[in-house]
């Protein structure tokens, strides 16, 4: 792997470990807890883009050479098709889960997040923006791709779509993780390009924070109790 990568990754893991330190040098200057993490999160993940897109350089020329007006369309289909796609692993995903191995529906990492989101707005950025960009060039570009070349799809798209799912902290959900992992993992490899599960990384976690934002935690677990129900009985 190159060092570059490992220069990546380290960034990476530098800023999610930051806010140890960061937020509670905010919260020395006056502001609430939530404005702090949102404040920090944001200021972080805009550095640490910036620092990954740079090293990144090289390979987006390269990417950029290569890249026709059918890849172009391709990732745009890709993109828009990804989303649904996603949608849809997660909902298998978690009907397994409740179903099957009797977990409480509702990530209580997601949870955490729009709460999070509601009391300081900004914060919103994090995993509309900078999670599905830092995320998918770690996990899928580095990874997955590291992985890809030297062995096969299965095995690549197990390590990097379990490390993925790790990485939230949400291990009751890791198979819901992992599904969206997988469905990532093959947006990158059918069009080439990271930037199709950059996208649809984008669109999903939009659709989540959108229809999650203006909804109570408790009717919402309630809500996604019911969706699970009506999901599987019309498909089975």
């Amino acid at each position: 792997m190159p060092k570059r990568y490992w220069y990546i990754i380290l960034t990476y893991v530098a800023t999610q470990l930051s806010g140890l330190i960061g937020a509670p040098v905010l919260l020395v200057f006056g502001m609430s807890e939530f404005d702090a993490i949102a404040v920090w999160s944001v200021i972080s993940f805009t550095i640490a883009t910036i620092i990954i897109l740079y090293l990144l350089r090289t390979d987006m020329k390269q990417a950029s050479e290569v890249r026709s007006s059918s890849g172009v369309a391709s990732i745009i289909g890709w993109s828009i098709g990804g989303v649904f796609l996603a949608l849809f692993a997660q909902g298998i995903a978690a009907y397994i889960e409740t179903a099957l191995l009797g977990i409480p529906a509702g990530s209580e990492n997601t949870m955490n997040l729009m709460e999070i989101a509601r009391e300081s707005p900004l914060f919103i950025l994090l995993p509309v923006v900078f999670a599905p960009i830092t995320e998918e060039i770690i996990f899928r570009k580095i990874i997955f791709g590291s992985i890809y070349k030297r062995t096969n799809f299965f095995l690549a798209v197990l390590v990097s779509a379990l490390i993925f799912g790790a990485f939230h902290f949400d291990f009751k959900h890791m198979l819901v993780y992992f599904a969206m992992g997988v469905v990532f993992a093959f947006l990158y490899v059918k069009t080439k390009s990271i930037i199709t599960p950059i996208v649809a990384h984008m669109a999903m976690n939009s659709f989540v924070v959108v229809s999650q934002y203006f909804v109570d935690p408790e009717d919402l677990r309630r809500m996604q109790e019911q969706m699970e129900t009506i999901f599987i009985g019309g498909m089975f």
